[in-house]
């Protein structure tokens, strides 16, 4: 995992396997970031995640929350196939705004 911050929007790298044990360290790592410094929307870099389980969706499902309370918002961008049918069938499409992208998703545009 590594940590991106492009003016207020704080770009999340994922890579491996998103599980429990991965879940706890992006949870700690993104909320960190938040609190030190003006974040206004977290964006998750899917790129290069294989397999997500429960966990992962607990963590976006967390970091909305957290942007929320702020005022602020979570994008995502980069799911495989296999990724992007297990985000929408979670509803998490309905909360995040999802991109093709990483330009797009720092634009905003879909």
């Amino acid at each position: 995992m590594k940590l991106e911050k492009v003016g207020n929007q704080l770009i999340i790298r994922l890579e491996g396997e998103l599980d429990h044990h991965y879940a706890s360290r992006i949870r700690q790592a993104a909320d960190a970031a938040v609190a030190a410094g003006d974040i206004r929307r977290i964006i998750f870099d899917f790129t290069r995640v294989g397999f997500m389980d429960s966990s992962g969706i607990g963590v976006i499902m967390g970091r909305y929350k957290l942007m929320q309370s702020v005022g602020g918002s979570v994008a995502a961008f980069g799911f495989s196939p296999m990724l992007d049918k297990l985000i929408s069938m979670s509803g998490i499409t309905k909360l995040i705004s999802v991109y093709s992208t990483e330009q797009e998703a720092l634009r905003g545009v879909s």
